[in-house]
């Protein structure tokens, strides 16, 4: 086996699958507690950081802006998003969280514990070199 392919490699994509499938399991089951789906909870998080158009949202997330505009209204009406337009080019919109998306956006991420459990094992130097090595992975 060539060290792309090797026993390592796999053992490593297998690792990181599960800690990715284990966090998307808790984020679904904290977004229940505040009736959102995984889904709506990732839009509101990624929305708690900046207003961004539908498109970009959609890019972010890996999938189609149809479905991020269904996502948007559900939230919406909820009073947790709203549509404002695009102060650069008012011909685009923005989703933007209101001030109650916000709070509820920074509560579901405070009771998410799996990932601050298992990096609260590793030192800062572990969590540097894991973050390095992360970014190199993906090219940033």
């Amino acid at each position: 086996m060539t060290p792309r392919t090797g026993h390592l490699t796999l053992e490593v994509v297998e690792l990181i699958g599960e800690v990715v499938s284990r966090y998307h399991d808790e984020y679904d089951e904290a977004a229940a507690t505040y009736a959102l789906t995984g889904a709506q909870a990732r839009v509101l998080g990624l929305l708690s950081l900046e207003a961004m158009p539908m498109r970009r949202i959609a890019q972010k997330l890996k999938c189609e802006p149809s479905n991020i505009t269904g996502i948007v209204d559900r939230l919406e009406a909820r009073g947790l998003v709203e549509r404002r337009p695009d102060p650069a080019d008012r011909r685009v919109k923005l989703a933007a969280v209101t001030d109650e998306g916000r709070q509820t956006a920074a509560k579901l991420r405070d009771s998410l514990n799996f990932a601050r459990e298992p990096l609260g094992r590793l030192s800062d130097d572990e969590r540097t070199v894991l973050r390095d090595l992360l970014k190199r992975m993906l090219g940033h």
